[in-house]
Formats: C-alpha cells, structure tokens, sequence
C-alpha cells in the first residue's frame, strides 16, 4: 500500500505527490514500502481457533493449538473474514425486496493479497430472509430480518446464529467453522488497531480511508483516491482532513525518531 513515506529510514526522500483536479493525490514512487508497520506479521503467528459445540443453547468450547511461539494472546480480528450486509447492499451483490443469484464474492488482505473467494446469494422478498455463503469448505445459510426505521424504509440485518440477536457484520475468525457476530468471540478476539501503537494505528487509518475511496481504481497508483462521483464534497473533504490528520501522526513519529537517533 503506497505511503506518503518511508517511515524506517530517516534519509528517505518522501515520494513525490500529484495533487488532481477531481481530489486525491498520486502516488508517484513505486520505490516505496506496500507494507504498512502493523501488516509486518507472519501468518504463523496467529493461533489456530477450533470450535465445538456445547451443551445447552448457544454455548460454544474454544480450544487454542499454539503451533509456534507468539507475542500476544489474542486473534486479530481483521485476519479472518467479514459479511458487512450493509456494504453487500451498496455493491448490489444483495437486493432488497428480491432474490440474489449467486454471485462471486473475494476477501483480500494489502499484505497477503487475496485470502478467501466464494459465492453468496440472498432473498429478501419478505419481511424475513436469508443469505447464503458458499466457501472452498464452507456452506452456510444466515437468517436475515428486518425493522422499519424511524422515519420511514426498512433497515436489514443480520441474525446470528449463536446470539440470535441482530448485527450488520458477521465475522468468521482464522480457524472458525462459521460466520457469527463480534460478541460470540468475546475476548478470543480484538481488532488490529488494538495491537498496534500509535504509528501502527495511524498507518491503518489512511489504509481505512483509502479502501474507502478507492473504488475500481488502480490501488497502486493513488496515495489518496480522488472523489468517488456518488460522494459529496463535504463528506470527501471530511476524509481528506483524516487522511491529513493521521499523516500528521506519521510526520511527529518520524521526526521524534530522528531527534533519538540524533541525540545518542
């Protein structure tokens, strides 16, 4: 993922940015690190999670298998994969009041590339409905309900099927058997941002933005991606300032790094 920035070496001259007339900036160093300080982590690392069912109703036996050494006792959660129900909507893979065919679905990490594809298919016809997700070794059909909303339409979610409450993003850990809510892994999980340190947190920020604005456009090519046509400019302005914001974080790190070295 292009950055602004090398930020391990203090005699890194910082890439060359293109400002363009429809927002976002260029990124013109293709010399620079795709890999950002928090993504530095071998897949080794992450502890298998096996998953039996136990007795009474939605109680669940996690067992961990340490295959190798690790430095924290959690997984992360962004390591495994989603179903935002929301994001499935605004892509037009799922539609309301109608059946969704099947239809090809993928999962990609900005260090590992592409990690999972399937197929998904959905009916949400009804006021009731239901989502299929079909995986290399999985093939799981997720209940789907609705609730109006205050002030008019129907807003969709998710039921899970170990909570059976509702959630707009299921997720399915490294070594899970299914898709559940957040709160069925309780503390066996927590999210990147919660390993990372400042300069880790700041990189995964504009890593967020970018994924957010990035569209079909060449991730390669753009250090921070123009407007998409369906925003507005308030709101792109808004991640713009974030981006800036979280650069800013960068830039102090880098130069409280560089007054260390210099004052040993």
């Amino acid at each position: 993922m292009p950055e602004r920035g090398l930020r391990d070496s203090e005699d890194h001259e910082p890439p060359c940015v293109t400002e363009c007339r429809g927002g976002g900036r260029l990124a013109t160093d293709k010399g620079q690190s795709s890999v950002n300080g928090a993504g530095k982590r071998s897949l080794q690392s992450a502890p298998l999670l096996r998953f039996w069912g136990g007795g009474g109703r939605g109680r669940r036996t996690v067992v961990q298998e340490n295959l190798m050494p690790r430095d924290r006792q959690r997984v992360c959660l962004q390591d495994g994969l989603n179903l935002d129900l929301n994001r499935l909507m605004r892509r037009g893979l799922v539609q309301r009041g109608r059946y969704s065919a099947p239809v090809g679905i993928k999962w990609t990490h900005s260090y590992w590339g592409e990690i999972a594809s399937g197929t998904i298919s959905a009916d949400l016809s009804g006021h009731q409905g239901w989502l299929e997700i079909r995986l290399r070794n999985l093939c799981q059909t997720i209940a789907l309900a609705s609730e109006r909303r205050h002030f008019g339409g129907v807003q969709w979610y998710f039921v899970c099927p170990v909570q059976n409450r509702f959630a707009s993003v299921l997720w399915k850990p490294p070594g899970a058997t299914r898709f559940c809510s957040r709160q069925t892994w309780r503390r066996q999980l927590a999210y990147q941002s919660q390993f990372s340190d400042a300069t880790g947190r700041a990189h995964l920020g504009q890593a967020k933005v970018k994924a957010h604005l990035i569209g079909n456009l060449d991730p390669e090519e753009w250090d921070l991606p123009p407007k998409p046509k369906w925003m507005r400019w308030k709101t792109y302005d808004r991640h713009v300032a974030r981006y800036d914001h979280y650069g800013d974080i960068l830039d102090h790190g880098c130069v409280a790094l560089v007054a260390k070295w210099l004052g040993k």
